[in-house]
């Protein structure tokens, strides 16, 4: 695992032996469990989150109901709101397969920083990259019909298709799971 982060860190800077061993000792992997909530609604939390192996998403309860607003699989990376904002979380965090997270916070993140300032500039780069793909994605999913968010779905992030149970996937969309069905079949008859 730790050969997939030095793998995803080299696309922005170059790391040398102390770099990685002081990276190393930080003891950021995780292993989690399917199913395990990271994050509740009202909890504070200071932690981030980077997924080397496995997917979770985060979700609102709305009248009972669940929300999907978002999956994370390998090599995402996910900082909660309210780790930022020092604030009592919105929404929830949950594994929806066994993960293997890494997991730092603000203090860890300025420690690095301060030994390593070339982590900073990574840090930078992936966040200015992460808010331009949350705002294309953001406006492909308000500009979209179901139908088109599906198949962008299909043709950017299919895997997401077998990992992901139907009623969660269909709340990602914003439709019912009936609908997801209807649409599915819909697709598959066009094809034919």
């Amino acid at each position: 695992m730790q050969d997939k982060l030095f793998e995803f860190i080299s696309k922005y800077i170059t790391l040398n032996e102390d770099e990685k061993n002081a990276l190393l000792s930080l003891d950021l992997f995780h292993s989690v469990k399917k199913g395990t909530v990271l994050l509740r609604e009202g909890q504070q939390s200071l932690d981030s989150y980077f997924v080397l192996k496995g997917c979770f998403r985060v979700y609102y309860i709305i009248d009972g109901e669940e929300k999907t607003t978002a999956f994370y699989t390998e090599l995402d990376a996910f900082t909660p709101h309210c780790a930022i904002n020092k604030t009592s979380s919105d929404y929830y965090v949950s594994c929806v397969e066994d993960s293997i997270l890494l997991i730092s916070n603000a203090e860890m993140s300025v420690e690095v920083n301060r030994k390593f300032p070339k982590f900073d500039i990574m840090c930078r780069m992936l966040s200015e990259e992460l808010l331009a793909k949350q705002r294309i994605d953001f406006d492909e999913f308000k500009t979209s019909s179901p139908e088109q968010r599906y198949l962008n779905l299909l043709q950017k992030r299919p895997d997401l298709i077998q990992r992901v149970p139907q009623h969660q996937l269909a709340s990602y969309l914003g439709i019912k799971p009936q609908s997801l069905s209807r649409l599915r079949a819909r697709i598959l008859e066009k094809k034919i």
